[in-house]
């Protein structure tokens, strides 16, 4: 509501500021309004820039600007004549080239600073070989045993949580289902958790992908932007991902292949943690005993 408040009174200001300033008459109030409707289309179109761009995009940009200026200085202290009205005619140009320039090349090779601060170091003369990278999906966070897998060092690299993944993460612990946003909630809790973990590293990316809807394909193409595996819980995202040439680290069935393997008749103990007296539910002697006929058929 705010926003369309502060757009509505750009719309009526800048024409009234075209009266006065520009041109009393329909020209002035023309150019007002195209002003004003190119500010707002220019704050729309900026919401779905991702921050980084900006960021990347200004300080690239500002650079280009400053490297301008210093070819500027260089050709009036080298002071010839031929070139010095070179540049006295072109300078507009170079300081625009020169910024667009700096603001692009920044923006496209953000990637690589990204790399590199994630300590991924080119090497001369050969391909760089990706470390170990892993992007989390929203079940494997909430299921939680990714916290234990990562701190028993079964599992290793940089884990990338996408910001997409964090606002779905808020979204279901802000959910008025009471059991939908506890699991939001524990998934809150176990990500602090591994950010807390002394010899983890986890890293929150901020692209979106807004041309993706769907946030399991926002984490397939996060995956390969970043040359990474997937660790997850979903069984639908295991297939997709492994369709496109993702790999997935699936924890549950990490879970099945550490299974202890029971031969027929040989003796197990089962501990019942909790006896359950609701309708529809196996209590803890009936369990015992189904165990034990199994066991029996077993032998």
């Amino acid at each position: 509501m705010t926003l369309w408040f502060i757009r509505l009174a750009t719309i009526i200001t800048f024409p009234i500021i075209g009266w006065f300033k520009v041109s009393s008459d329909w020209r002035g109030i023309a150019l007002g309004v195209g002003v004003a409707l190119f500010i707002i289309a220019a704050e729309i179109f900026m919401e779905h820039v991702p921050l980084t761009h900006l960021l990347f995009g200004l300080l690239g940009g500002g650079l280009g600007l400053i490297f301008a200026v210093l070819i500027n200085e260089f050709v009036f202290v080298v002071h010839e004549p031929r070139l010095t009205m070179l540049m006295e005619k072109g300078a507009p140009y170079v300081y625009i080239v020169m910024t667009y320039l700096g603001a692009i090349i920044a923006v496209r090779r953000q990637q690589e600073v990204d790399r590199i601060d994630r300590g991924e170091l080119p090497s001369k003369g050969a391909r760089r070989k990706s470390p170990d990278i892993r992007v989390a999906d929203t079940s494997a966070i909430i299921d939680g045993r990714i916290a234990d897998v990562y701190e028993t060092r079964f599992l290793t690299g940089t884990l990338v949580v996408g910001r997409f993944i964090l606002k779905e993460l808020q979204a279901i612990a802000d959910s008025g289902d009471a059991l939908r946003r506890a699991r939001g909630r524990r998934g809150l809790d176990i990500l602090k958790r591994l950010q807390e973990h002394p010899d983890l590293q986890v890293k929150i990316y901020e692209k979106d992908y807004p041309e993706i809807k769907e946030v399991d394909g926002k984490l397939v193409s996060l995956a390969k932007e970043l040359e990474a595996s997937i660790v997850t819980t979903d069984f639908n995202l295991n297939k997709v991902a492994s369709l496109q040439g993702v790999t997935v680290l699936n924890v549950n069935d990490l879970a099945n292949a550490l299974r202890p393997a029971v031969l027929p008749g040989e003796a197990m103990s089962i501990f019942i943690a909790k006896t359950v007296k609701k309708k529809n539910k196996v209590s803890a002697t009936s369990t015992t005993a189904r165990w034990w006929w199994l066991k029996k058929v077993a032998a």
